[in-house]
């Protein structure tokens, strides 16, 4: 994937500007209100989502350098999800944000370091980034709990399918990842459905 290829990703689009705008816009309100509410957790996550999906625009200096309206939508999943979806609806929205995090960092690095990822490293550093995002999530639960008593690990059960999920989260969204960067960047090998 070249630096000229994935540059593609990061448009210039007045309505994905927009779009892109709105979307950070909601998650900057979403940390406010989670700040308010005292859930420093949330806000924290907002903020960082917030501050990383900013930084197109800051490097390229202008506002119109946006990652995809998409990619944005599925990075704000979980705030949508933590505040209108059941439980494990949004547990596993949490998860897909985190992967769609990943693939913004994966983009990102490819965009302004020395790191040149191919697609197919690209889908599995954000199935592994995932992954591990679950395994230091539920170190750090596991901690509270032993420290300050907390009660966020129920079982190990639970603890189990929430790998899972974050597992699932991660192989769909480097897959959905690596078809919609490729289509995107090769609209005529999908035209008329043929690929």
């Amino acid at each position: 994937m070249s630096r000229a290829d994935i540059g593609r990703i990061v448009e210039s689009e007045r309505l994905n500007a927009r779009l892109g705008w709105v979307l950070i816009a909601f998650v900057a309100v979403v940390a406010a209100a989670n700040l308010f509410e005292g859930d420093l957790l949330g806000a924290g996550f907002a903020a960082s989502v917030v501050a990383l999906v900013s930084f197109p625009s800051i490097a390229f200096g202008s506002p119109r350098a946006m990652l995809p309206w998409e990619v944005l939508a599925v990075v704000a999943l979980p705030m949508i999800g933590r505040t209108i979806a059941p439980p494990v609806v949004a547990e596993v929205a949490t998860y897909l944000g985190v992967a769609a995090i990943a693939l913004v960092i994966a983009v990102e690095l490819h965009l302004f370091t020395t790191v040149e990822m191919s697609y197919r490293f690209a889908v599995v550093f954000v199935v592994i980034t995932t992954i591990a995002t679950a395994g230091i999530w539920a170190v750090a639960r596991w901690v509270s709990d032993l420290t300050l008593g907390t009660g966020f690990l129920v079982s190990e059960d639970a603890l189990m399918w929430e790998f899972v999920a974050s597992t699932v989260a991660g192989i769909g969204a480097g897959i959905v990842f690596e078809w919609y960067v490729r289509r995107r960047l090769d609209p005529a090998r999908f035209a008329g459905g043929v690929e």
